[in-house]
C-alpha cells in the first residue's frame, strides 16, 4: 500500500480507541477506506463495521473506495457507512414506536416545520410581529443541537424572548408528536432519549458492531457524541478522525472538546498524527501553520510538504468595487497567460453580501462561474408538491403535506373548506384526513358538491397508496402524478414554454432519483425513499452535485469550501468585522476568534499552488466610504503579529499600507 508511515500505523492499528488527527490535505479519506478494508483482510466481517460521517458524499464516496479495494463477496456483504442522521433514522425506524411515535414517522424539511411553527405561534396567541417562525425555529434547532429538551430550555431561558421562544418549544415538539413527525435535529435527539430510556434498545444497537470508525469527529455536537459513546462502550473499538484546526461548525452545535478531550474520554487510546500534506505547496502552508499557532486550544501539529511554489500574494485595493475588478482581473489574466480552466480557481468569501460586486464583474469579463449557497433542490416548488403527494400517500396522517396538495391543482375543496378542516382537526386533537373522513361531523357540514370532490379525493388517494405499497416503481410514480393531474397543473399554471419545461424538467428529476435509488436499492419501498430525500440522499445529491461538475469559477463561503481544493484560491475581503466576522469580536472569550482562525485557515489550506488575499482601504457602508482595517489574521500568517502597525503589503497596486495610513486605520 502506497501510505507513508503515520498513515500505514493508522490503518494497522485495529482494535481499541484509536484518534487519527488528519490535517488539511493529508490524505484522511485515503486512511480512512484503507482501514476499513484493512479490517475485513483481518476477518472482521464487513457487516459488523460502522463507518459514520457527516454528508452523503462522503459517505458515498468511502464505499466506492471500499469497494474498490476488495473483491466481491459471494455473501455481497458490506460495512454500513452513512451519515449520522442515516444511521438513526433506521434506529428509529426500528424503534420509535416505545417513545409514543408511529413507526412510519415522517421527516420534516424546513418548510414543513415552518408551517408547524406558525400553527404554534397562532395557538399560543404571538403574532409574527413578536415573534418569527423563522427565528423560533432558529432558537429551537440552537437548543437541540445543545441536548436541551423543553424543560431544560424553559430553566435556561435569560430573557422575555427566550421564556416565549422555550414556551413555544413545548407545544412545537408536543404538535410534532401529534402529527407523528420528527425534524432534523429530533431525529439525533430522539435516538440519545431512546438509548437513556431504554437501555436494551442501545445494547440491542451496540451489539450490531465490532468497530466503529467517526469522520470529521471535529464536527459531533453533544447528542452525536453520546449516541457513538454508548453504541462503542461494549468493545471500545473506536477510531475517530479529524482536525481541531477545521473545526468550524461551532455556531449549529458541534463541539471541538470533543475531539480536544478524546484521551480524557478514552485513556487507553493512542494518537496519531498526519502531517504529510499531498496538496499544496510549502509556502502556502509556511502562512497556515503560522495563523494556526495563534489558537490557545489545539493539538499540537504542523503540515509539511515538498512540494515549492510561489509566496501567497496580499492584493490591497482602495475600495471594495475596486478589489471585484481586481480579483477578476487577475483571474482574466491567468486564463490567458495558463492552461488553468474556471473550474480551477476559487473565491471564498465570508458574508453574503460579498460576491455581488464579484459576480458583476465575471458577467463582464465573460468568465462562468456558479454560486454556492443558491436555491436547493428541495426548494423547488415541483420538487415539494411531488415530495409532499409521496409523502401523504405513505403516511396521510401527515397534515403538512396533505394540506400542501389536496386542492393542487384546484378539485373544488377551497380554502374556506380547507379552514374547516383543518380548525375540527385541531380542536379533536386528530389529523386532517381523519377529519375528512365520511363519518366525521365537519364531513356532514359541507354541501352536495364539495363532499363529493372530497371523497373523489380520498378514493383517488387510498386506491394509488395499493397500488404503491404493492409496486413502487418509477412508471407507478410517474402514473400516480399523472392520476392527480399534476401535469396539467403545471401546463394550466405556466403558459411561458419555456417556464413550463423547467418546471417539468423539476418533476423529472425526481422521477430520474427514483429510478436510480431503486437500481441501487432493490425492493425499497416508497418510505425507504422518502427517507433517503428527506436527508438529502445519495441520489438526490447527485442532482445537486451537477453545478460542481461545471467549467466554472466557484464563488463559495468559507463553510461550504471545506474538503474541496482549487489550484488557485482568492480570499476576499481579509479586513476585521469580516474575517473576523464582527460578531465574533464581540465574545468576551477568544473562543469566537478562534473559530474565525479556523476558518480562514481552511480558507487557506484549500489553496494547492497559488493563494491570493484582498482587501479594500475603505467600504461603502450605509451609502458612505469608510475606512478600513485590514484582519488580523494577514498579520498574523506574515509572521508581523507582533507589530501589526507596519504591515507591509506588497500589492504592487495603488494603495499599500504604509505606517502613517495604518495608524489613521487604527485610529477610525
Amino acid at each position: 500500500m502506497a501510505l507513508n508511515e503515520a498513515q500505514r500505523a493508522a490503518v494497522e492499528t485495529l482494535t481499541g480507541p484509536l484518534l487519527v488527527l488528519a490535517g488539511a490535505g493529508t490524505g484522511k479519506t485515503r486512511v480512512v477506506t484503507y482501514r476499513i478494508a484493512r479490517l475485513i483482510q483481518s476477518g472482521v466481517e464487513p457487516d459488523r463495521i460502522l463507518a459514520v460521517t457527516f454528508t452523503n458524499k462522503a459517505a458515498r464516496e468511502m464505499l466506492e473506495r471500499v469497494s474498490a479495494l476488495l473483491p466481491q463477496r459471494a455473501d455481497k456483504k458490506k460495512p454500513e457507512i452513512s451519515t449520522f442522521h442515516s444511521l438513526c433514522v433506521r434506529i428509529l425506524r426500528r424503534n420509535i414506536h416505545r417513545l409514543g411515535f408511529p413507526n412510519q414517522f415522517s421527516i420534516y424539511d424546513r418548510g414543513d416545520q415552518e408551517s408547524v411553527a406558525r400553527q404554534t405561534l397562532q395557538t399560543i396567541k404571538l403574532t409574527s410581529g413578536t415573534l418569527r417562525p423563522g427565528d423560533l425555529l432558529n432558537k429551537i434547532s440552537d437548543w437541540k443541537s445543545s441536548g436541551l429538551r423543553p424543560v431544560e430550555a424553559l430553566n435556561s431561558a435569560r430573557d422575555t424572548k427566550e421564556y416565549l421562544c422555550a414556551t413555544a418549544y413545548s407545544r412545537y415538539q408536543a404538535r410534532m408528536r401529534d402529527l407523528g413527525a420528527v425534524d432534523f435535529d429530533d431525529i439525533l435527539l430522539l435516538t440519545e432519549d431512546l438509548f437513556a430510556e431504554f437501555p436494551d434498545v442501545l445494547t440491542e444497537e451496540a451489539d450490531r458492531f465490532d468497530r466503529i470508525l467517526v469522520d470529521e469527529y471535529q464536527d459531533t455536537n453533544m447528542s452525536q457524541y453520546r449516541i457513538i459513546s454508548g453504541l462503542a462502550a461494549p468493545h471500545r473499538n473506536l477510531c475517530v478522525v479529524g482536525d481541531d484546526d477545521q473545526a468550524i461548525y461551532g455556531w449549529r452545535g458541534a463541539e471541538v472538546r470533543h475531539i480536544l478531550n478524546f484521551k480524557r474520554d478514552w485513556p487507553d487510546a493512542r494518537t496519531i498524527r498526519l502531517e504529510e500534506n499531498y496538496r499544496s505547496t510549502a509556502q502556502i502552508l509556511g502562512w497556515a501553520n503560522r495563523l494556526i499557532d495563534f489558537n490557545s486550544y489545539r493539538h499540537a501539529k504542523k503540515l509539511r510538504s515538498v512540494v515549492q511554489g510561489d509566496s501567497p500574494r496580499i492584493l490591497q485595493c482602495k475600495t471594495g468595487e475596486q478589489e471585484a475588478k481586481t480579483v477578476v482581473a487577475s483571474i482574466k489574466q491567468r486564463l490567458a497567460q495558463t492552461k488553468r480552466s474556471p473550474r480551477d480557481f476559487a473565491i471564498l468569501f465570508r458574508t453574503n453580501e460579498q460576491p455581488r460586486a464579484f459576480e458583476m464583474e465575471l458577467r463582464e469579463a465573460k468568465i462562468p462561474y456558479t454560486v454556492v449557497g443558491g436555491q436547493s433542490f428541495f426548494d423547488r416548488k415541483e420538487i415539494k408538491d411531488v415530495i409532499s403527494y409521496l409523502k401523504a400517500l405513505v403516511r396521510p396522517n401527515d397534515d403538512v403535506a396533505l394540506l400542501r396538495i389536496i386542492n393542487s391543482p384546484p378539485r373544488g375543496i377551497g380554502s374556506t373548506t380547507l379552514a374547516k378542516f383543518r380548525e375540527f382537526a385541531i380542536a379533536q386533537q386528530i389529523s386532517v384526513w381523519q377529519a375528512i373522513q365520511p363519518d366525521s361531523d365537519v364531513f356532514k357540514l359541507l354541501d352536495v358538491r364539495t363532499q363529493e370532490a372530497t371523497t373523489a379525493f380520498r378514493d383517488l388517494m387510498r386506491g394509488q397508496a395499493q397500488r404503491m405499497r404493492a409496486n413502487f416503481s418509477q412508471q407507478n410514480v410517474e402514473s400516480f402524478l399523472s392520476a392527480v393531474k399534476y401535469y396539467d397543473e403545471i401546463t394550466r399554471m405556466y403558459a411561458d414554454e419555456t417556464e413550463r419545461k423547467a418546471r417539468m424538467d423539476s418533476v423529472h428529476e425526481v422521477l430520474d432519483a427514483v429510478d436510480a435509488y431503486l437500481k441501487d436499492h432493490p425492493g425499497a419501498t416508497l418510505l425507504n425513499f422518502l427517507d433517503d430525500a428527506s436527508l438529502g440522499g445519495p441520489d438526490f445529491s447527485s442532482q445537486q452535485d451537477k453545478r460542481s461538475k461545471l467549467d466554472a469559477v466557484l464563488l463559495s463561503t468559507y463553510h461550504a469550501a471545506k474538503g474541496l481544493e482549487f489550484k488557485e484560491v482568492y480570499m476576499i475581503g481579509m479586513e476585521e468585522g469580516i474575517l473576523p466576522h464582527h460578531r465574533s469580536l464581540e465574545d468576551v472569550s477568544e473562543d469566537g476568534v478562534e473559530e474565525e482562525r479556523r476558518l480562514c485557515y481552511v480558507g487557506v489550506t484549500r489553496a494547492q499552488f497559488r493563494l491570493t488575499l484582498s482587501l479594500a482601504v475603505a467600504r461603502v457602508k450605509r451609502g458612505k466610504l469608510k475606512p478600513t482595517i485590514p484582519s488580523r489574521f494577514l498579520y498574523e500568517m506574515t509572521g508581523q503579529a507582533d507589530n501589526p502597525r507596519y504591515l507591509n503589503i506588497k500589492s504592487g497596486l495603488p494603495g499599500k499600507v504604509t505606517p502613517e495610513r495604518a495608524q489613521r486605520q487604527d485610529r477610525s
